[in-house]
Formats: C-alpha cells, structure tokens, sequence
C-alpha cells in the first residue's frame, strides 16, 4: 500500500473543484423545490460507485479504443482548464439541459460524477497511486453527501457572494492543476511518440 497524504490531499482538492459541489447548491436546491426530496444517500453511493468503477475499467475502456492514458490526461487537462474558465469568469461553456426529476441520474450522474470528474480520475491515476484516489474519492463524497443534505443551510449561511468567491478560488486552483497535468502528461507522449 503506497497511502501518501500529499497525494491523498491533492488529488482531494482536484475532485472537489472539478465536482464543484458549492457551485451546485442552486441547481440542487431548484431540483429540491421541484421534486420535494432528494435522495441523498442513494446519489451519493451511485456517484462514488461510478467513479471507482471508472478508475479501475476507465483505462481498459481507453485501451479497447487505442487510447493511452497519457492521451486522455492531456485531454483532461483541457476540460479541467476549460471547467477553470466557467468558474472564474462566471460564464457557462456547457451545461446539460436542468433535469426533471431529482433521481439519481441528474444528481449521481452528471452533477457529482459527470465527464469532468471521471476525465479527472482517469488524468489523476496516470499520476497517483490508487489507493491514494479512492481515499480522496470517499472524502469527497462524504463532503457530497453532507452539502446534499444541509445545502439549504449552507446557501443561507454563505449567501450569492460567499458561494461566488469559493467558486472563483477553486477555478484558480483548478486552472493551475490543468497546466500542471498538461504539462507532465504532454511530455510523456513526446517521449513516446504521438
């Protein structure tokens, strides 16, 4: 077992940016007000199972279509970067259409476990030990949990400018792990060759 609290710490703060469960709390709580309950518990489990089957499958995926993954990293560095751009400048590149219901595919999956967050696990496992990423996958998802179940609190307590400025910082933190990804992962497939 390779358990690094480095590794654990940083691959932690890269899910957390890039699930950006604070900058949800107004969907969630649009889904809420529609629905009536969300089902905490359940789209919690369902987004954490889907990220650690990914981390295990994601690579034999990517291999069964001929792509490496230094490829999908690099590739991953540009989502995270561009995902970056939406939170600091507040502007929405891409968004899916807002779902009908609170069940778990709008919650579990894209909203906690979407592209980005998957691209980000499979990026992070070129870099970290596994172990490593599903320690920070559980923490996350913990912290998940608890915001799907007090996200009306926390609007109330941090406000519109509070939920703002978290999103800024961690658009800042997020642009600066895409360059660092892109730059590790890009010289690997030179040394390789394209």
């Amino acid at each position: 077992m390779n358990f690094d609290l480095k590794e654990i710490a940083t691959a932690g703060m890269i899910l957390f940016a890039v699930i950006d469960i604070l900058g949800s709390i107004p969907i969630i709580i649009s889904l809420r007000n529609k629905v009536g309950h969300i089902q905490s518990e359940k789209a919690s489990l369902v987004a954490a199972c889907l990220m650690v089957a990914f981390l295990f499958v994601g690579e034999s995926i990517l291999s069964l279509i001929g792509i490496d993954v230094n490829s999908f990293a690099v590739a991953g560095a540009f989502i995270i970067f561009f995902l970056a751009i939406e939170m600091i400048l507040g502007i929405t590149l891409y968004r899916d259409d807002v779902p009908e219901t609170a069940s778990i595919v709008p919650i579990a999956f894209p909203l906690i476990a979407g592209a980005g967050t998957l691209t980000s696990i499979l990026a992070l496992r070129a870099e970290y030990h596994v172990e490593n990423i599903i320690v920070a996958i559980v923490i996350n998802i913990i912290f998940v949990y608890v915001v799907l179940k007090s996200s009306s609190k926390i609007e109330r307590i941090l406000g519109k400018n509070g939920l703002n400025v978290i999103r800024k910082v961690f658009g800042v933190i997020l642009m600066a792990i895409a360059v660092k990804l892109f730059a590790a992962n890009i010289n690997q497939l030179f040394e390789h060759g394209i």
